[in-house]
């Protein structure tokens, strides 16, 4: 099983059972049993967050971080390196500074993006994306 990295987009997916929700559960499910984990930025962590508290509320976000440490899905720091790449694709693509971070570590694992976020067509041919549907 290649590497994959988490947009924020497939986490928020499947916590809120929303389209793709089943693919991102498939691939935890594989990576679970293969002992290889799934990949995120701690800056997509606090996307994920953020936007379940915001428009899910407090409660939901407490449900979310109980499942979290059970799920095979390594998170990064920030790095000055993984810095510096997430700055240059954000200085060469219009998309949010998370985005570019989660770009940035599939580039850095040479990984399979799973994402349903539509501001990472351009990067297409500089990573691999899974497109959720």
């Amino acid at each position: 099983m290649s590497a994959k990295v988490l947009d924020s987009f497939a986490l928020i997916a499947y916590f809120r059972d929303e389209p793709g929700a089943e693919t991102v559960e498939a691939l935890l499910v594989a990576a679970g049993r293969k002992d290889s984990p799934l990949h995120m930025t701690d800056v997509n962590y606090a996307e994920v967050k953020y936007s379940i508290v915001k428009k899910d509320g407090a409660d939901a976000w407490a449900e979310a971080a109980k499942i979290l440490p059970g799920l095979p899905i390594d998170f990064h720091s920030t790095t000055r390196e993984l810095a510096d790449t997430a700055a240059d694709i954000k200085a060469r693509f219009k998309m949010s500074l998370a985005d570019a971070f989660a770009a940035a570590l599939a580039k850095e694992k040479k990984a399979e993006l799973i994402t349903g976020d539509a501001e990472f067509k351009p990067l297409e041919p500089e990573i691999k994306i899974h497109w959720l549907k």
